[in-house]
């Protein structure tokens, strides 16, 4: 059947989960039936009471998603009464034979229940599941992952329809929910469906799953009823396991299937134990749980740092990269207006005078009411003094007294009500005192994809090297008008670079000629007055 979790539709429906919505903190989860499976008394059916009245579940059957449904007048003292004549207690030998006040297989058979009347208060609305309320109404079996935790965890593992995530520790399976509806891209009955409809030579399309791991076998079968409870058989597969010495794999532990996952969620008190079987080359004769083709990232959620430094510890041993820990705060802010003053009710209000101006008119009110009552006082006693001034009885007195008051009095309340909203109270915000979140670190990592010589081989193959592709360039196609003006302002440029340096070159040779000459003329003269001086000796 679709889940309520995925496909709600439009309206609720028997047999399925919904969400009875008391307050904004108060949700119950109920799967609405059309009888009473637990035999309970109730002529109206299976009820469901609450602090806000009872409400029997044919109420809500069939009841657009978001419907306010009225409480119904319900017998609750009806519970647990005996049929006439099964006031004594059997044998168990006679509990099987029918007899007086035994239960027949007719009797076993579920009832019509009876048409409910509505109560006169008291109403709650119904909601389609969702991960988020049933994080906050499902039953605690162990420390749950709440959506500030979950949420941020999904988006790092990059977790899109059509994945494959590992979950050790399910739990109380709040992250098993949230999970689900990550990776949901269709149902198996309906793939398997369209495969077969489709031509041989299409692709097959991969299916969403998660794949649950628990090591306590009554958490186990909790999660696996509620998994057929809420229509996700075939999307979670739930597996009673030790995964530190067991692994990941499905079915056998040595020589189950893989699943091939893309994702890793590990809620275990020793994450590091169980990283020995997350790697790409398992030990010969096992395989390994992770998908070869694609990257695998995980997370780890640990309540103590000398648990991360273990788990980062062992990351970097097995290969894995761009470690890292974060953890989330998570505070709700709640907004409200403060009023202040005498004459303030309703949520928020103060009742304490918002400036000495209230105070004083609140005691002279008083004083003058005290003086009123004093006054009323003296002529009851005047009147029971003298018999002739009897014209208004004391009560009548007192009754004028007091309509005095009451018409003084909702003056206050009329001004009260003709001042703007903004200007009855000041505006203000406060964190929520207790958090709704796991106190935790996290920590994530990336393994790379399997990469062999041949897959390296063939990728330079089909993208070759820049090196050769400069070798043998590509014979050059018509260029711009931009791209000429470009090579002949180069050519220029070039042009005149030579010319600088042919010009350099030969005001240097004429600078070198005229330097040498005068060398040469002063070289001669001295030889000449050597020649003269040997001669004269």
């Amino acid at each position: 059947m679709p889940s309520p979790f995925l496909t709600p539709g439009s309206q609720s429906q028997p047999d399925t989960l919904a969400i009875l919505h008391l307050r904004r903190d108060q949700l119950i989860p109920a799967v609405l039936k059309t009888y009473d499976d637990e035999n309970l008394g109730y002529d109206e059916g299976k009820v469901v009471n609450t602090r806000f009245g009872s409400f029997p579940h044919i109420t809500m059957i069939e009841k657009p998603w978001g419907s306010q449904i009225v409480a119904s007048k319900v017998d609750t003292g009806s519970r647990g009464r005996r049929p006439a004549g099964d006031n004594k207690k059997r044998k168990a030998d006679a509990l099987d034979s029918p007899g007086p006040g035994g239960v027949t297989d007719e009797a076993k058979q579920p009832q019509q229940p009876k048409a409910a009347v509505a109560a006169s208060s008291g109403f709650l609305h119904l909601l389609a599941p969702t991960p988020e309320s049933w994080t906050a109404s499902l039953p605690h079996r162990t420390q749950v992952v709440y959506t500030p935790d979950y949420s941020y965890i999904l988006h790092r593992l990059r977790v899109r329809p059509g994945s494959t995530i590992i979950e050790a520790g399910a739990g109380s399976g709040s992250f098993t929910h949230a999970a689900v509806r990550a990776v949901f891209n269709g149902y198996p009955s309906a793939a398997e469906a369209d495969a077969a409809a489709a031509p041989p030579a299409a692709k097959k399309r991969r299916l969403g799953k998660v794949c649950s791991f628990e090591f306590h076998a009554q958490r186990v079968a909790k999660v696996q009823e509620e998994v057929h409870q809420h229509g996700l058989d075939g999307l979670v597969e739930v597996t009673h396991r030790d995964v530190y010495n067991d692994g990941f794999l499905l079915g056998d532990p040595k020589t189950g299937t893989s699943p091939k996952a893309n994702a890793v969620f590990l809620d275990l008190p020793a994450p590091w134990l169980a990283l020995k079987h997350l790697v790409r080359d398992p030990p010969p004769g096992s395989e390994s749980p992770l998908d070869p083709s694609s990257p695998v990232y995980i997370c780890t959620f640990s309540p103590c740092i000398e648990q991360v430094q273990r788990t980062i510890s062992a990351l970097r041993q097995l290969g894995w990269l761009n470690i890292s820990m974060v953890e989330v705060n998570h505070h709700r802010i709640e907004v409200r207006r403060e009023r202040y003053g005498l004459e303030a009710e309703g949520r928020g209000a103060i009742t304490f005078p918002k400036s000495v101006e209230e105070a004083v008119s609140k005691l002279r009110a008083v004083e003058e009411k005290a003086r009123r009552f004093r006054a009323s006082k003296d002529q009851d006693q005047e009147g029971q003094q003298s018999d002739d001034e009897e014209e208004t009885t004391p009560s009548e007195q007192q009754k004028a007294g007091d309509n005095n008051e009451d018409t003084t009095e909702p003056s206050s309340t009329k001004d009260q009500q003709q001042i703007p909203l903004y200007k009855q109270g000041r505006l203000v915000h406060r964190t929520e005192q207790d958090l709704r979140t796991h106190t935790s670190y996290l920590v994530f990592a990336i393994l790379p994809r399997a990469w062999s010589a041949e897959e390296e081989k063939k990728c330079r193959q089909t993208w070759p090297s820049r090196l050769k592709a400069d070798a043998a360039p590509p014979p050059p196609g018509p260029k711009s008008k931009k791209q000429l003006k470009r090579e002949e302002k180069a050519q220029r440029m070039k042009q005149k670079q030579q010319q600088q340096k042919s010009e350099a070159a030969a005001a240097g040779e004429g600078q070198q000629g005229q330097n040498a000459a005068p060398t040469q003329e002063g070289t001669g003269d001295d030889n000449l007055a050597k020649d003269v001086e040997m001669t004269g000796a």
